[in-house]
């Protein structure tokens, strides 16, 4: 990265895969944002110790606590936030914790659908619309205009398992409930939403590149993010840049 991404970012599901490689590649970059914000369900708890760990080496890193289907839980992480950024708004916002389901058409119950549903659409937005102040207030501070991560954005990571256009029924997982859920809250809501190219399952099932390693297609995440502007206003886009259909 040329410049530093943002002075502020917010990573939600930051203690494995995705986030904690953002989190990671953040703070080791050469120009890393000032406050790191690294959020899962229990940062403090056994599943948090590589987040723990990463932070005790990167001063930048905060650890808070945020579970996207718990709305105090939220509410509290954005207290949190706020008083870390005193009269500073939040820059970026990746909304990238959510879940997979694997089930058949046979399989799947009502109840399945609404858990996959509630974390992997109502959460990010939840979380969007009460991080939207501190977002509001960043923007209005940049004295700058337009889209840009260093101004201020959401963005929501997705997988290519959501694009209705790419039409993936024919790989063979079965995951009625994730599918049905992967694009997050969707072109009318998002600012721009990174599709994840992590393994076979977010590339074309004839695609001859191998499976991306975790460490790849973050890094490429990160360029993408950088180059952001405001005609990427609600595109959906892979870890190359490349625009995905919704």
């Amino acid at each position: 990265l040329m410049a530093a991404l943002a002075r502020s970012v917010l990573v939600t599901g930051s203690n494995r895969g995705i986030g904690l490689e953002l989190v990671r590649q953040l703070a080791a970059s050469p120009w890393p944002p000032q406050h790191i914000f690294a959020t899962c369900r229990h940062p403090e708890g056994p599943r948090g110790k590589a987040l723990q760990e990463l932070a005790a080496q990167h001063p930048s890193i905060k650890l808070v606590q945020l579970d996207i289907v718990n709305l105090p839980s939220i509410r509290g992480a954005v207290r949190a936030v706020g008083s870390h950024l005193k009269d500073q708004g939040l820059n970026l916002l990746i909304n990238n914790a959510g879940i997979s389901s694997h089930a058949t058409l046979r399989s799947l119950d009502s109840q399945q659908m609404l858990s996959v549903f509630a974390t992997n659409v109502v959460g990010p937005l939840q979380v969007a619309k009460e991080f939207l102040p501190l977002l509001e207030k960043a923007a209005k501070g940049a004295g700058k205009e337009g889209l840009s991560c260093s101004r201020a954005a959401v963005i929501n990571v997705s997988t290519k398992l959501g694009s209705i256009g790419l039409c993936l029924g024919v790989l063979e997982a079965p995951m009625y409930p994730y599918r049905a859920t992967a694009p997050s809250p969707g072109p009318g809501c998002s600012r721009a939403a990174l599709s994840q190219a992590l393994g076979s399952s977010c590339l074309s099932p004839s695609a001859p590149q191998p499976p991306l390693t975790v460490d790849a297609s973050v890094g490429g995440m990160l360029k993408v993010l950088s180059s952001l502007s405001e005609k990427d206003t609600g595109t959906f886009l892979d870890w190359e840049g490349k625009v995905v259909p919704w």
